[in-house]
């Protein structure tokens, strides 16, 4: 009877975990999206301040391809910043837990902030370089982190909702820098800076508030063992004070893991029993980049222009397309229960492969019917709202639901990696192969999301409203190994209890 009134007690939205999430996800998530896409609305005067400083200093100008390298740079420095910060993961979360992490990882958010404010009145781009490569540790640790962090703090019902909710972040962070960055407000002359500098705002508003809130209930009973502090903070995130089963149901995935040992990132690599797993998070992970949304949006004022929009009317055309994905991202929320996994991956990188060839094709008849420009903008927002769909927010909720507890870690980090790399080589690269191949730049992207299509149709099965234990039963058989396979097998170490 006891339990019974547990389980109709569990799932409650507590407005301590509320404020927690809201401050984790705005604090961070938050930054990430805005980071993407600052540097997009006022490129044209940071590289007229790139060319004067650079005359300034020596009295000739940059050539174009010195300055589009230069620009390449400062936009790839991000993600290959946000490559290091997912390596940065698995040691930060274990020596200050996951709230720690978080806290700490503000100071790669407040100095760049502020250097990147400064780097005009001190005359030197350098310092936006460097700058780009901080916030992008910034972003690479908290892309991790906040999902880590928040599926260890909200009950089980409601750990899938508020799996999305940093996601939905990362899209509002992308709408918010595309509203500032208006040639009204801030993309401009004197704005751009301060525009930069803006970023350091939510992580000061995070370090001054997430103190106030409860570490992860796992992480102070698994890895420090306090369990009155895990007691404590169980108490204050669901709102009732005894919370002594949900300590024992910790403490048995504890024991399990125990069982199960710990598997690094190279082990993961050699195990038969996680190949279809792993090589699933590597090809969503690269698909969900090298499907064209970041140069969709690293680009888009360029597609824009190029589809004959006048330079002054982008900047709404480019908010426009943001208010779309915000809304697309907070409808995922609502039916990634209802329609799964799946089915969400194949609709969303099918729409993103037909946006892709007709974007194609708008843009090489632009100049010969006059109606193609709006079929280009049309494309760019069916392709947005493809993306917003599945690519975007179901990878990462894939890796936890595809990996036990003991390989998940490992998965984090190689996901993270391929996602952040896979985002670097497109920042770079795209400039140049938008030169060489002009409007037929986007069909490699058709290319990747076909592929993708593809293996998802394959080999990814549905994982909507199954249990870790059997979805990870499906992937035995793809890895053609018995549901219990010695020494290989996960599943082999955990209690018998666990395994029926």
């Amino acid at each position: 009877m006891e339990k019974e009134e547990q389980e109709k007690k569990e799932g409650k939205l507590t407005l301590v975990l509320a404020l927690a999430t809201l401050i984790a996800a705005f604090g961070s998530s938050f930054q990430y999206g805005y980071n993407v896409s600052a540097v997009n609305s006022p490129s044209e005067f940071m590289q007229q301040f790139y060319n004067n400083t650079h005359n300034e200093r020596t009295g000739d100008f940059l050539d174009s391809f010195t300055l589009t390298l230069l620009w390449s740079v400062t936009v790839s420095m991000f993600p290959f910043g946000g490559f290091i910060g997912s390596l940065l993961v698995g040691p930060l979360v274990d020596k200050l837990g996951r709230k720690g992490a978080l806290l700490f990882n503000n100071i790669f958010s407040i100095i760049p902030a502020i250097l990147m404010g400064c780097s005009k009145v001190a005359k030197t781009y350098e310092l936006i370089i460097a700058s780009r490569l901080l916030v992008g540790i910034c972003a690479g640790v908290s892309s991790n982190v906040v999902p880590m962090y928040l599926g260890e703090l909200a009950p089980k019902n409601l750990r899938g909702a508020l799996g999305v909710v940093p996601q939905l972040f990362i899209t509002v962070g992308i709408l918010v820098a595309q509203l500032f960055g208006f040639r009204d407000l801030l993309a401009n002359e004197e704005g751009w800076p301060i525009l930069l500098g803006l970023t350091g705002v939510p992580a000061a508003l995070q370090l001054i508030l997430l103190p106030f809130f409860p570490e992860s209930p796992r992480y102070l009973l698994i890895q420090k063992k306090d369990e009155s502090a895990a007691e404590k903070a169980l108490q204050r995130l669901r709102g009732w004070d005894d919370v002594q089963w949900e300590i024992e149901e910790i403490r048995k995935e504890d024991e399990a893991e125990k069982a199960a040992g710990f598997i690094s990132v190279w082990k993961l690599f050699k195990m038969r029993s996680l190949r279809w797993q792993l090589i699933s998070i590597i090809a969503l992970m690269a698909g969900q980049q090298l499907s064209g949304v970041n140069a969709i949006y690293y680009y888009a004022d360029e597609i824009y222009l190029s589809a004959g929009v006048k330079s002054n009317d982008v900047q709404f055309v480019t908010a426009g397309t943001g208010a779309v994905n915000v809304f697309m991202t907070i409808v995922t929320v609502f039916v990634v229960e209802l329609w799964g996994r799946r089915l969400l991956l194949l609709l969303g990188f099918s729409t993103c492969l037909t946006a892709c060839i007709v974007v194609t094709v708008a843009l090489v008849l632009q100049n010969t019917i006059t109606w193609m420009p709006y079929v280009s903008i049309v494309c760019v927002i069916v392709y947005v709202i493809g993306h917003a769909v599945g690519p975007s927010p179901i990878p990462a909720l894939f890796i936890t639901e595809i990996f036990l507890q003991s390989s998940r870690p490992a998965a984090y980090m190689i996901g993270g990696s391929v996602h952040w790399l896979s985002n670097f080589a497109v920042g770079l690269i795209f400039p140049f192969i938008q030169v060489g191949l002009g409007a037929y730049s986007f069909i490699i992207f058709a290319v990747i999301c076909l592929l993708t299509t593809i293996y998802i149709f394959m080999v990814i099965p549905e994982t909507k409203g199954k249990s870790f234990i059997e979805i990870n039963q499906i992937f035995a058989k793809k890895n053609k190994v018995s549901d219990v396979h010695p020494d290989k097998e996960e599943l082999q170490d955990l209690p018998p209890a666990m395994v029926q």
